[in-house]
């Protein structure tokens, strides 16, 4: 991923990248980045790929949970608008999250993911975010 995303690294791993999601319609999303350049589809994931990518998951869903306490998770490989190999990590919430003063609502619960474009938090509570995931990320 370019460098210009690079202050939203969570944590780098051999083979994945954790990314902090700066859209946050979903309290906790984050974007889990193949590092192979050529890497294009989940199936075409190398074994070590495919094992390293579990340990993230593990990793990242542990971190979330002892944050923010989701009560689901979505895991989403698109590649719509972006041609390369990346997991879209989105904690759901039954209930309204508070979190920095702010009401995170999951309107679709129970129901397929959808971005809220319209949600908008400053850089600050997005940094908060990142770093309270790093936080706990960072010793597993």
């Amino acid at each position: 991923m370019a460098d210009e995303y690079s202050k939203f690294i969570i944590k780098d791993y051999k083979y994945w990248t954790v990314y902090i999601h700066q859209n946050q319609s979903y309290l906790g999303r984050c974007i889990v980045w193949c590092k192979r350049e050529n890497a294009l589809d989940l199936t075409e994931a190398t074994p070590e790929e495919q094992k390293e990518l579990f340990v993230v998951l593990n990793d990242l869903k542990n971190a979330v949970t002892k944050v923010f306490q989701p009560d689901w998770f979505n895991y989403s490989f698109l590649g719509n608008g972006m041609r390369h190999l990346h997991e879209h990590f989105i904690p759901r919430y039954a209930k309204p999250k508070e979190f920095m003063n702010i009401t995170f609502e999951d309107k679709l619960w129970g129901h397929n993911y959808k971005t809220d474009y319209s949600f908008i938090i400053s850089s600050d509570i997005l940094n908060t975010i990142q770093v309270k995931i790093k936080e706990i990320i960072t010793y597993l």
